[in-house]
C-alpha cells in the first residue's frame, strides 16, 4: 500500500483518538451535564464572595459550623456566602446521604434549614464522643434515612416527596457536579473556604474570618493573605 494511505489512515486514528479524548474528558467531569448548586445567602450583589466546600459529616466542618454562625450574621449585608457539597465518602460513609437529605430538601424551600440541622446533629455527636457519651444520630446510623425523614417532618415538609427527592438523580446530578467544581479547584479536604474565588483554607477561628473579610472589604475584594489550617483529608477525626 502507498505511503499516503498510511498517512491518511494514521489520521483518522489521530482525529478519533482525540474525539474520544475530549469526550471522556468532558464524562467523567460531569457525565450529567449539571450545573454546581447555587445555595447563596446574603448580598448576592456583594463583590466579596465566600464559598465553602463541606461534608456534613466531617468533624471539623461541624467544629467551623458554629463558628460560621457566628461571623456571617455581621457580614451577610456586605457579602455573600455559598454553600457547596464536598463528601469525602472514604472517610465519612454517611456524607453522601447527608448531602442528599439537604439537596432534596432545598428541592423544597428549605436548604439551609436542613443544613443546619445536619450540621447541629455533627456537632453534638462530635462533642459527645470527646466525653464518651453514646449518641445516636445519622451520622452512626447503617441507614440514616429514617433519622432525615424525623427532620424533614421538623421542617414541615412532605416526607413522601422528600423520600422522593432525596432518591432521584437529580439530587444526586447536583451533588456531583459540585464534586467536580471543587476538584476542579483542586480542593483537598474539608472544609475549604475560597474569598473571591482564592483558596484560604480554613481560618477556623471567628478572629481568623474577621482577618480575611476585613482585609477583603479594605481592599475592594481584592485578596492577599491565605490561611489553611485543619480540614479532613486523609484522616478523620476519632
Amino acid at each position: 500500500m502507498s505511503k499516503s494511505f498510511w498517512g491518511f489512515l494514521a489520521a483518522i486514528v489521530v482525529v478519533f483518538g482525540l474525539v474520544f479524548f475530549f469526550t471522556h474528558k468532558s464524562s467523567t467531569n460531569n457525565s450529567s451535564g449539571s450545573k454546581p448548586t447555587q445555595h447563596i445567602e446574603g448580598d448576592t450583589s456583594s463583590n466579596i464572595k465566600l464559598v465553602e466546600y463541606g461534608d456534613y459529616q466531617c468533624p471539623y466542618c461541624g467544629e467551623v459550623y458554629p463558628v460560621l454562625q457566628q461571623v456571617l450574621p455581621k457580614y451577610l449585608n456586605k457579602i455573600s456566602f455559598q454553600f457547596r457539597n464536598f463528601p469525602l465518602t472514604n472517610l465519612h460513609p454517611n456524607a453522601y446521604a447527608g448531602a442528599r437529605a439537604a439537596e432534596a430538601a432545598g428541592l423544597m424551600g428549605k436548604f439551609w434549614q436542613m443544613h443546619n440541622k445536619l450540621y447541629e446533629e455533627n456537632v453534638t455527636y462530635y462533642s459527645d464522643q470527646q466525653t464518651g457519651t453514646k449518641f445516636n444520630t445519622w451520622i452512626n446510623a447503617s441507614n440514616p434515612l429514617p433519622e432525615f425523614d424525623s427532620y424533614a417532618k421538623q421542617l414541615g415538609l412532605n416526607v413522601t416527596q422528600f423520600n422522593k427527592y432525596y432518591n432521584s438523580n437529580r439530587v444526586n446530578n447536583a451533588i456531583e457536579a459540585d464534586m467536580t467544581a471543587g476538584n476542579n479547584l483542586n480542593v483537598q479536604g474539608t472544609p475549604t473556604f475560597f474569598l473571591n474565588g482564592k483558596n484560604i483554607g480554613n481560618p477556623a477561628t471567628v478572629s481568623g474570618f474577621e482577618k480575611e473579610i476585613n482585609a477583603a472589604i479594605a481592599n475592594n475584594g481584592k485578596i492577599s493573605s491565605t490561611t489553611k489550617t485543619k480540614t479532613s483529608t486523609n484522616q478523620t477525626k476519632k
